[in-house]
């Protein structure tokens, strides 16, 4: 599927169809460059899913959790800045993956040898200053 907008505020229903389509899914990976709405697009994700809290950019925590209105936990990774994959497992990345959880990946790229084929990839494409093109 694809998506193109061109207002933040359009993000919302990119948010509401992505949780629609896959409705079983619980680890979603998010590619796109520096600055391209990964961080936005979850902190959307996470609205829809009934956070509450402040939502923001682990990128020096490397995950953030959060917990929705229905007491499920959520866990938001940016691994921008990890070294290599010793990193990811050291945090417990896999205790993450697999306890049925919701988990909001940025850079993706990084940990893909520790993920297995069962995540959702969301491709984030910067058109112009603010037309997004989504792919999922």
């Amino acid at each position: 599927m694809n998506i193109q907008i061109a207002t933040e505020n359009e993000l919302s229903r990119v948010a509401h169809d992505i949780l629609a389509k896959y409705p079983n899914e619980h680890v979603f990976g998010f590619y796109g460059e520096m600055g391209a709405g990964k961080t936005t697009l979850i902190k959307e994700l996470c609205k829809c899913l009934g956070v509450k809290n402040v939502t923001s950019s682990p990128t020096f925590a490397i995950v953030n959790e959060y917990l929705t209105e229905n007491g499920k936990y959520l866990y938001h990774f940016d691994f921008y800045r990890i070294n290599d994959l010793k990193e990811a497992l050291q945090i417990g990345l896999e205790d993450y993956l697999y306890g049925g959880h919701y988990c909001f990946i940025e850079w993706t790229e990084k940990v893909e040898e520790l993920l297995q084929d069962e995540f959702v990839k969301i491709t984030i494409e910067t058109l112009s200053d603010n037309t997004r093109r989504f792919s999922y």
